[in-house]
């Protein structure tokens, strides 16, 4: 006889235990165990228990490979889901086999786990192992689907098993998510289609929508989601959040009108992509010599200033054309405007010349910094306006939200669990989908943000990623060449540059040791056949198969593997705290990021006034209902997992254990580097300290 020590984790998130009945069976590379209920007298997998059994075999199993787990009904209890963390197996020998799941079995099935060394398809000899690993992708491809949602954006997950519920008591219906007499829907339904494994937990589920309600509540019991008036004194929108405000967020209302400000936000605010150095000025832009001589010191002129490289460029032509809509029963107004700015000798990056439009006109001024007061910031102000769509439709929803799922959904399909790249990557995947799927009902529905609080509307909003996809170009998301192609690898001043380069290398050498772990020559890298269906599923579903992109449809060697990976993980991390995590403090002072704007563009100077100001920007409800998304969507809620922190053991094997620990150390380093920076700035820049980093994009 030969007796195995079984024992089973089960998660620690509420409701994670089952009533259900629970059996296993081991199999090894000698035979397999007969199926053995497990069973204790009492309570067996609890939520949080961790439940020892014992096994006995007639003969040693060898190795041990799989384990399978069987979930059945058990007496009267009705059937509920149970969330299986891990199986352990300790053999006759004393050796420890570990059988990673981290996945909720719905209803009644079996769930066949993998022992956990990681294994490419070419490190795999066992026919059953084999098959295993093409069955699991068999049943994950029959499951999960790609569906279109905007055409010309990136697919997005579909599962067309699933079936609406019957309400179980149709006097009490469920709550969704809506606030009576508010227009936000923040739609609960909307991701019941999901399957267990791609949904919050409840902890981060109840989080999520518990912080929701008392704003939106407070906002209807003020009145102030129903109020279509104009604002009559700027610092009554400081009222909208009577509490919660951060050092940066009282920073901003109060130096939001002032150039260095307006230029400092390029560097390190929640958009700090954007800005190009400029050696030329466009022939769209006229901006001469005369015009800003007097705002680039004495000695100097523009030509000069140019040749040396402090004369920047920020130009939104991305946004030319698109027509606006009207909101609460006015008229909507858009403009794709262009933005110089000098770093000068105290230095500051300060803005020089805006133009309204991409076509320079009698009807188009260059707007200055000695117009008078009003016009010249009414003219930053487009500029904000402006930067509001390249941010949260460009940089936030589309090149880190919708990428990032791609990116998640192409991985479930074709990389089995064992895969080393699906051991890697997992961790930053988690609650990618469920947010996406909020997030599709709170922005791109008929009834969500864009159609109720943008100029632009749901189309136009959608229209801004299409034509941003169409220009995403490989090369440029591999971080260090972006800041060389932009022209500010230079920079003075740049934190986000500074932090996000620290965060990229560190990120870079932990996928680096893990690749060259399980890849050790070129050959076995052009030879995953499963990796290699990774890529082109992400090059045909999320790049749409445009070959402009320089998106590979193959990778051949290993330094090819490691740049696209840490990409994957940068992107699905670091590059989204940069544009989410400041949301809220950068943007609860709405004029300093409006959403819409309800008069035209000026067409000449002299004319402004506090009174047009006002009149310009988005209206009381408008301005809240925006806020208040923001608010929601910049709130990491419960249930976080820092940069770096994997509690969900994928990897066994010491190398990428001491990686993880390694990868830690460095980003504690980083974290440290930043913190005493911090203490000598005026405006902190924290956004990508890796310990307010997520794993993952998960709000």
């Amino acid at each position: 006889m030969a007796t195995y020590k079984v024992r089973v984790a089960t998660g620690t998130d509420f409701l994670s235990g089952t009533m259900d009945s629970i059996s296993l069976i081991i199999v090894g590379t000698q035979g397999e165990s007969h199926k053995q209920l497990l069973n204790h007298f009492g309570r067996d997998f609890a939520t949080g228990a961790v439940d020892d059994y014992t096994v006995q075999c007639q003969q040693d199993l060898g190795d041990l490979i799989i384990v399978r787990l069987y979930k059945e009904r058990y007496s009267f209890f009705p059937k509920n889901p149970w969330y299986c963390n891990y199986v352990q197996v300790c053999a006759p020998n004393g050796r420890i086999y570990h059988f990673p799941a981290y996945q909720w079995i719905d209803g009644y099935g079996t769930l066949a786990l993998r022992e956990a060394t990681g294994k490419i398809a070419a490190d795999d000899t066992l026919p059953i192992l084999l098959e295993h690993r093409k069955e699991e992708l068999r049943a994950k491809q029959d499951f999960y689907h790609w569906r279109v949602f905007v055409p010309g954006l990136p697919n997005y997950v579909h599962i067309p098993s699933y079936r609406p519920p019957a309400r179980r008591n149709p006097n009490r219906p469920e709550w969704n998510g809506y606030i009576p007499g508010f227009p936000i829907l923040i739609n609960f339904k909307a991701t019941k289609f999901l399957d267990l494994n791609l949904r919050y937990s409840f902890t981060k589920t109840a989080s999520f929508f518990f912080r929701l309600s008392p704003m939106a509540l407070g906002f209807k019991l003020r009145g102030l989601v129903d109020s279509k008036r104009s604002w009559k004194r700027l610092k009554d929108i400081k009222k909208i959040f009577p509490g919660n405000k951060s050092v940066v967020f009282e920073y901003v209302a109060e130096h939001w009108a002032e150039d260095s400000f307006f230029g400092y936000q390029y560097l390190n605010g929640i958009n700090p992509g954007l800005l190009c150095r400029c050696t030329r000025i466009p022939d769209k832009f006229p901006v001469t010599d005369d015009m800003v001589a007097p705002f680039l010191g004495e000695g100097t002129c523009l030509q000069a200033e140019l040749e040396k490289g402090n004369i920047y460029l920020a130009d939104y032509r991305i946004l030319e054309g698109i027509p606006a809509i009207e909101l609460n029963g006015q008229k909507q107004y858009h403009c794709a405007p262009l933005c110089l700015l000098h770093f000068g000798r105290e230095g500051n990056l300060l803005p020089i010349a805006i133009q309204l439009s991409q076509t320079p006109g009698p009807d188009c001024p260059i707007f200055l910094p000695s117009d008078s007061e009003w016009d010249w910031l009414l003219a930053k102000t487009w500029v904000r306006y402006a930067e509001f769509y390249c941010h949260e439709g460009i940089s936030h929803l589309l090149e880190t939200h919708l990428i990032a799922e791609a990116f998640c959904l192409a991985m479930l399909r074709q990389l089995p669990m064992c895969h080393p790249l699906y051991k890697l990557l997992i961790p930053h995947t988690r609650y990618t989908i469920q947010i996406n799927s909020i997030g599709r009902a709170v922005l791109l529905n008929e009834g969500g943000l864009s159609a109720r609080s943008m100029s632009l509307g749901l189309a136009g909003f959608a229209e801004a990623m299409v034509r941003a996809l169409s220009e995403i170009n490989y090369d440029n998301l591999y971080l260090p060449n972006d800041f060389v192609r932009r022209g500010v690898q230079d920079l003075p001043g740049y934190y986000y540059r500074e932090d996000s380069l620290a965060v990229w290398d560190a990120l870079e050498r932990y996928v680096t040791e893990i690749i060259t772990y399980y890849y050790p020559c070129d050959a076995a890298v052009e030879g995953d056949l499963e990796l290699q269906s990774w890529v082109q599923e992400i090059f045909k579903e999320c790049l749409l198969g445009r070959e402009s992109s320089g998106f590979p449809t193959c990778l051949r060697t290993v330094p090819e593997l490691i740049r696209y990976v840490t990409i994957v993980i940068y992107t699905c991390s670091a590059k989204h705290a940069a544009v989410n995590t400041g949301q809220l403090e950068f943007t609860a002072w709405m004029p300093n990021f409006p959403s819409s704007m309800r008069n035209p563009p000026i067409q000449a100077k002299g004319l402004t006034t506090l009174e047009t100001f006002l009149d310009t920007l988005p209206d009381i409800k408008t301005t809240c209902i925006t806020l208040l998304v923001l608010w929601t969507l910049s709130r990491e809620p419960d249930d976080k997992r820092p940069l770096g922190h994997f509690p969900d053991i994928h990897f066994v094997e010491e190398a990428p254990r001491r990686s993880i620990g390694t990868l830690r150390q460095r980003l504690a380093q980083i974290s440290h580097n930043i913190r005493q920076r911090n203490k000598c700035l005026p405006i902190p820049y924290y956004y990508l300290d890796p310990v307010l980093i997520e794993n993952s994009i998960s709000i």
